[in-house]
């Protein structure tokens, strides 16, 4: 029998939030809607652990989707953005954390000479399209179904992450003027790139090289190097949108693991160390069109601001080779206990280093109309009792799981024991619910 989780506290906030925010939440996703529950209200973090208004404690596999690489409330960046809030919050000018940061990830990641720091990925992809059309002159950009880079206007064509969860129309307010410059095609599906290259005149190709918002969907075999082939043999740009692998599942993010260097490279979560920051960086040649080294204008108040400067750089700084090697076998123990934890019920556990998705399909899942087959009733189910176990997932079959350096074995035991227990209380396939 499900145990119910305590509540009053969440359900009193909620109501209240109903009366001064949209919906009640600041991001769709949080609603929980997709799982037939109301949101919870969070109070602190812990290690690898949340801890809810209501006194309920978690083990989290959202991490604040993805930045929290390391858990919640590290100290040691906790003391870098303390010491950094200390000297003050914001300048409006730069700072010496902006040279270390931009050095330190050129340093790591080989397609990028210069770095430009945003407030947020939707800003970085806006300037990393915004400098593909100028580059070449065109203005179509060309993206993957199920690819979520952004609430940019005319990339929410087809879009994973939340908009597959809300299971919302396209996008509403787009002006068809601005969706008419996205040409969507489907992920894995080397022929019909192929054609949409030859037939189109593209600024660039805009893709996820480990897609992780339609739930995780890993290229096949020679998809991402027929990427960078069309793109060099049409005159388009590749631009690498890294906002969820970049750092996470290697040094030098998914372009180190796959050897598929982007023109531009997107990057968002874990560069900010758990704060609102993000980056665009690439070729010298490219970055350089920037204002004001050159015409192509991008600014933002925030941009780089100080704390967040310093969380990614203490984040970063606590990333080395053994800590990549612990989080890659920590998450492969994770996802084959999941799929032994499944028994007979048709699931596909998917994984890559730091991320995962269990998607509740009776087939490999290998496109977003793939994900869009989930059984996304029993996911919901599944989620629930997870969270009256004590575990957090993330509350979207279109989201990955995160996890993190925090998360112990002993933790992960834990979760494997609920995930057991919660697919045995998940009625059989054609059972009635």
């Amino acid at each position: 029998m499900t145990a119910s989780l305590t509540d009053t506290r969440s359900a009193e906030l909620y109501r209240r939030a109903l009366e001064v925010i949209p919906g009640g939440v600041n991001s769709p996703v949080r609603a929980m809607r997709a799982i037939g529950r109301d949101p919870i209200f969070i109070a602190r973090g812990e290690g690898a652990e949340l801890i809810d208004v209501d006194g309920n404690r978690f083990l989290d596999y959202v991490c604040s989707w993805g930045p929290l690489i390391h858990g919640h409330s590290h100290p040691h960046v906790l003391a870098a953005i303390g010491e950094a809030a200390a000297r003050g919050t914001s300048f409006g000018a730069p700072t010496a954390g902006e040279v270390e940061l931009a050095a330190e990830v050129a340093r790591r990641m080989e397609g990028v000479d210069m770095l430009r720091m945003t407030s947020s990925g939707t800003e970085a992809t806006m300037t990393a399209v915004r400098l593909a059309r100028a580059a070449t002159g065109r203005e179509l950009v060309l993206k993957f179904a199920g690819a979520y880079h952004g609430h940019v206007d005319g990339l929410l064509a087809q879009a994973g992450s939340g908009l597959a969860t809300q299971a919302l129309p396209a996008s509403p307010g787009v002006p068809p003027s601005a969706a008419a410059g996205t040409v969507v095609v489907p992920w894995n599906d080397p022929d019909t790139l192929a054609a949409a290259t030859e037939r189109q005149e593209l600024a660039a190709i805009i893709a996820e090289p480990l897609p992780a918002n339609m739930g995780v969907v890993p290229p096949a075999a020679g998809f991402l190097e027929l990427l960078r082939e069309r793109a060099d043999a049409s005159g388009s740009l590749l631009i690498l949108d890294e906002v969820i692998s970049g750092f996470r599942v290697a040094h030098g993010g998914a372009q180190e693991l796959t050897g598929v260097v982007g023109d531009l490279t997107i990057m968002g979560k874990v560069i900010g160390g758990g704060l609102p920051a993000a980056a665009v960086g690439g070729r010298a040649d490219l970055m350089r069109m920037l204002a004001p080294s050159g015409d192509v204008y991008q600014a933002g108040t925030l941009s780089g601001n100080p704390l967040a400067i310093a969380a990614g750089l203490a984040t970063l700084e606590l990333l080395d080779e053994a800590a990549y090697l612990r989080l890659a076998s920590l998450t492969a123990e994770l996802a084959q206990g999941l799929r032994q934890a499944a028994g007979s019920y048709p699931v596909q556990v998917v994984s890559v280093p730091g991320l995962l998705t269990v998607f509740f399909s009776e087939r490999p899942v290998s496109s977003f109309a793939d994900a869009l087959g989930c059984d996304l009733d029993a996911y919901g189910a599944w989620c629930r009792e997870l969270l009256s176990r004590g575990v957090y997932p993330p509350p979207s079959q279109f989201e990955a799981w995160f996890p993190s350096l925090a998360h112990t074995r002993e933790q992960i035991d834990r979760t494997l024991e609920a995930a057991a227990a919660a697919f045995s209380c998940l009625p059989a396939r054609g059972d009635p619910a």
